[in-house]
C-alpha cells in the first residue's frame, strides 16, 4: 500500500491535473473569500467567508481531482495488472484515496496567507479557525471517498465527474427546504429530520463555528468508511470487466 501511495503521488505530480486543481482552488477560493464573502467589508476577524464557500467549490473541483482514480485504470486495462500485485483491493483503494486526500490537504495548506492576513488585521479566535480547517479536511475526505467510488463505477472520466458532482451536491442539498418539501407531504417529521441530518452542511457548519461534536466527527468518518467499502466491492466486481 505504501508503494502504491508513492506511485499515485508520483503519477499525480507528473500530470497537469494536480497543478490545475491547486491553481483553480487558490484562485476561486480567493475570489469567493474577498469578493463574494466581502472579507474586508465585514470588519470581522474570522475566516467565515472562506469556509462558507468551500463546500460549493469542492463540488466543482474535487470530482475533477477524483474522476480518473479508477476510470483510467479500467479504460486502459491496467486495473488487471494493478490487482495482480501483492496488494489487496482495500490497499489499492486506500492508496488512491489517500493520495487524492493529500493533494486536497496541500491545497488547504497553501491558503495559510489567509490566516496570516486575518491575524494581521485583527485578533481572531485561532482555535475556531483550526476547527474550520479540520472541517475542510474531513469534508474533502468525504467528497473524495464519494468520487473514488463513482470513478470505479465507469470507464469514462467525464461520467465519473458528473456522477461524483451529483452525489456530492445531493449530500449538500438534502438539508435544504427544496429537498425537504419534496418529502414533507408523505413522510413524518421524524423522517424529515433524518433526511436533514444527512446534509454535510449541518455537520460542517458546526465545526467551522468551533464546536466539535462527536456526532459531527462520526458523520464524516462513517461516510468515508462507507464509501471506501463500497468502492472496494465495486473494484472487486469490475476489475475484470
Amino acid at each position: 500500500m505504501r508503494a502504491l501511495l508513492k506511485r499515485e503521488l508520483r503519477s499525480a505530480g507528473s500530470t497537469a491535473t494536480v497543478y490545475i486543481y491547486l491553481v483553480a482552488f487558490l484562485l476561486l477560493s480567493g475570489i469567493c473569500t474577498f469578493y463574494g464573502g466581502e472579507f474586508y467589508e465585514r470588519n470581522h476577524a474570522d475566516l467565515n467567508p472562506f469556509f462558507e464557500y468551500l463546500p460549493w467549490l469542492y463540488i466543482l473541483l474535487l470530482p475533477a481531482l477524483g474522476m480518473r482514480l479508477w476510470s483510467e485504470e479500467r479504460k486502459s486495462g491496467s486495473i488487471e495488472l494493478l490487482m495482480s500485485l501483492p496488494v489487496s483491493a482495500l490497499g489499492a483503494v486506500l492508496a488512491k484515496f489517500f493520495a487524492s486526500w493529500i493533494i486536497a490537504m496541500a491545497g488547504l495548506l497553501l491558503t495559510f496567507p489567509l490566516v496570516l492576513t486575518v491575524n494581521y488585521l485583527g485578533e481572531p479566535d485561532n482555535g475556531v479557525i483550526l476547527c474550520g480547517y479540520l472541517a475542510c479536511v474531513l469534508l474533502a475526505g468525504n467528497f473524495l471517498a464519494i468520487c473514488n467510488c463513482t470513478s470505479a463505477l465507469t470507464k469514462s472520466p467525464l461520467l465519473a465527474f458528473l456522477l461524483g458532482a451529483a452525489v456530492c451536491l445531493f449530500f449538500i442539498a438534502c438539508g435544504s427546504s427544496v429537498i425537504l418539501d419534496l418529502f414533507r407531504n408523505w413522510v413524518s417529521v421524524h423522517w424529515l429530520d433524518r433526511v436533514a441530518s444527512m446534509s454535510v452542511l449541518a455537520h460542517f457548519g458546526g465545526l467551522t463555528q468551533g464546536v466539535i461534536e462527536p456526532r459531527d466527527l462520526l458523520y464524516f468518518i462513517s461516510q468515508i468508511v462507507a464509501w471506501i467499502a463500497i468502492t472496494v466491492l465495486t473494484v472487486e466486481l469490475k476489475k475484470a470487466a
